[in-house]
Parts: C-alpha cells; structure tokens; sequence
C-alpha cells in the first residue's frame, strides 16, 4: 500500500476511534496516548488486520440475514463472518427449511466461512449475530478458535455468553475469545420480538 494511502487510513477518524477503542480495552492503564503508545497502536492495527468498518456496519449485514429469515418464517436471527474486512460467511436460521435442529445462524455462517477459508479453523475471523448465541453455536465458536464474537441482543431464555450459561471464555477451556454486546441491541430485540407476537 503507498505510504500516502496508508497516512489517510490511520488518520481516518473512525478508523482511529475503533483502534484507540481496541487498544484502550487491552491497556487499560494508559492515560494518555503519547508518540510510543500511538506506535503500539498501528502495530495493534497491523497484528490484528483492524479496518475502519465498525461493528454496527456487520451487525447490520447480520440484520440482513435475520430479515431473510423473517421473510421464510424462520425464527429471525442473522449472522456473519468476517475475515481482514470481508464477510466469510453468511447465515440465518434455517431449522424449518432443512429440518435441521442445528441450522441456527451462527452455524450456517461458520460452515460458510470454513469452506472459503478452507479451513475448520477461524482464528483470525470475527462473528456477529443479532442474538446472544445459545450453547451450541457459542461451543461451534470455542471449536473454531474464532478471534472474536460481536452480538446483539441479550437472550435470557438460553443465551450461553452469561445471560444463562458462561459457554464462552469458561477459564477450564482452552480458547478465549473476546466478546461484545448489545450492538444495535434495540433493533436485533425488536426483530425477534415483533416475529414472536405475531405467533401468540
């Protein structure tokens, strides 16, 4: 990349804002961002391929996903992978449709994204959902080695990120990954809900 391309990327300020975020999360103790630390930063941005794209940009292709299940009367729930700023893997629930009772988003989308990547493992891959995953995707995630999950919605009835079960970054477990909630929450809950009130 040239060098005046790459000065008009780091000086983006969304750009800036999502690494300053990432890096502030993983150095809490920093203050103020001096010469050296905003050098860590770029080498954060460059070890971790961060793009200027935030969350609530994927979360909405995830809210895509969920609409098209909606559209076939599946429970609407949405998902996406994302690896060095493209989508991987798409997915929506489709339990109905295949008579599946493990089709749910985020397994559908991870089954995509391994067939792209050609490979079981997603450790540079991101997933978001529009639903705190239960403990079968949230185990699929473990089992992938995913790098980090973005969701939603919190699900009190069965979500396995610690609104029921801590599935996800169990200390006996041998992966962690790191995890946001409530991304475009409001709208991802609604979805579902307004999908439910219709079936009462």
């Amino acid at each position: 990349m040239p060098r005046d391309r790459r000065v008009n990327e780091y000086n983006d300020s969304a750009f800036q804002v999502h690494a300053i975020y990432n890096f502030a999360v993983r150095y809490p103790e920093r203050r103020r961002f001096s010469r050296s630390a905003r050098n860590l930063i770029i080498t954060e941005i460059k070890e971790r391929r961060l793009t200027a794209v935030p969350d609530e940009h994927w979360m909405e292709e995830a809210l895509r996903a969920a609409q098209r299940a909606l559209e076939s009367g599946e429970v609407p729930v949405g998902a996406v992978v994302v690896c060095d700023g493209k989508i991987v893997g798409r997915g929506s629930n489709r339990n109905l449709t295949d008579c599946d009772p493990t089709a749910h988003a985020e397994i559908v989308a991870l089954r995509q994204a391994g067939v792209a990547r050609g490979n079981h493992r997603l450790e540079d891959c991101e997933l978001f959902v529009t639903i705190e995953p239960c403990a079968m995707c949230a185990g699929a995630m473990i089992h992938a080695r995913l790098k980090r999950l973005v969701y939603g919605a919190d699900d009190p009835k069965a979500g396995a990120v610690g609104s029921v079960l801590e599935v996800l970054n169990h200390p006996r477990l041998n992966h962690q990954m790191e995890v946001r909630g409530g991304v475009l929450a409001g709208r991802c809950a609604e979805m579902l809900q307004s999908f439910f009130r219709t079936r009462r």
